[in-house]
């Protein structure tokens, strides 16, 4: 049997059961894609990551990350909860280096008084990318909202990234929370934009200053909505501050997975550097399981 230890962790939130879990195994090196693929399944939450050594010793570890059907090439709770859970297991771990598809990923631990892991801060592996717009009305028929929801006063529905892809669309607070994904409508988006390949990733938000409300959806990919999503904070807080003139710093607090029940916080922090628009992101985290799971 190949029994690989694994911890579960609720990230973005100080209280057990809220944020967004996350299950960390450690090891897996001898395992297929397609068996890390069945974990990850098998615990079916948002993100499953494995801890493998790392290609350059200098770094902290190799981390591949799945969601329910596929790897993905970066995802922020994940790098929240994994440098937490190795936080845990090594009292003098006070930075991390994670080797992702996307790109190295630093990260800074954060302990309490007692020399406890609380969180930990991760800058994100790509400057912000902008890709195509797409159609208000395309978003409104993804979750089930009029046109009119959709506010473009700022910018249009629009692809960013920071390392994962998303559109990125502004609606009116109302408008967020009666937000319900259509499968259909998700799916015929895909097939009138192949070029996404296997990713629609549907991440709304409505602000006041700079403290926003967001909700992620992606359906496709088995994910019905996601209870904080930092891969699709960190770009949002980047393409905000791109609309901004004469800023080089902008700061964010960003709420999300409260419609779940599962209420998240996420800080990010979007500066212009001489590569782009970079972000950060800060997250707390609060241990709820460990054990060993059989993947042989």
């Amino acid at each position: 049997m190949s029994l690989l230890p694994f911890s579960t962790v609720d990230v973005f939130t100080r209280t057990r059961f809220g944020g967004n879990p996350l299950a960390v195994v450690i090891g897996g090196s001898g395992l297929s894609d397609a068996r890390m693929q069945a974990v990850a399944a098998e615990f079916n939450l948002s993100e499953t990551t494995f801890v493998l050594p790392p290609a350059d010793p200098a770094h902290t570890a190799r981390v591949r990350i799945f969601n329910r059907r596929e790897e993905m090439a970066f995802a922020g709770h994940p790098m929240v909860g994994t440098a937490y859970v190795l936080a845990a297991a090594d009292p003098d771990l006070a930075t991390a280096t994670f080797e992702i598809p996307a790109g190295i990923v630093e990260i800074e631990i954060e302990r309490n008084a007692a020399g406890a892991p609380v969180g930990a801060t991760v800058a994100a592996p790509q400057p912000l990318s902008v890709g195509e717009t797409v159609a208000p009305g395309v978003v409104a028929r993804m979750l089930g909202l009029a046109p009119g929801d959709i506010v473009v006063t700022s910018h249009p529905p629009i692809v960013a990234s920071v390392g994962n892809p998303y559109v990125i669309a502004e609606v009116s607070a109302a408008a967020l929370a009666r937000c319900v994904p259509d499968l259909a409508a998700f799916r015929d988006a895909l097939a009138a934009h192949p070029q996404f390949g296997t990713r629609l990733s549907v991440h709304v938000y409505c602000k006041e200053g700079r403290t926003l409300r967001a909700r992620m959806f992606a359906p496709l990919a088995g994910t019905w909505e996601d209870p904080a999503t930092g891969s699709a904070n960190a770009p949002l807080a980047g393409l905000l501050l791109s609309l901004e003139s004469g800023t080089d710093e902008a700061r964010f607090e960003i709420h999300q997975g409260v419609e779940m029940g599962r209420p998240s916080l996420l800080e990010v922090i979007a500066r212009r550097t001489p590569d782009g628009i970079r972000a950060t992101l800060r997250g707390t985290c609060v241990p709820v399981m460990r054990g060993e799971i059989d993947c042989g």
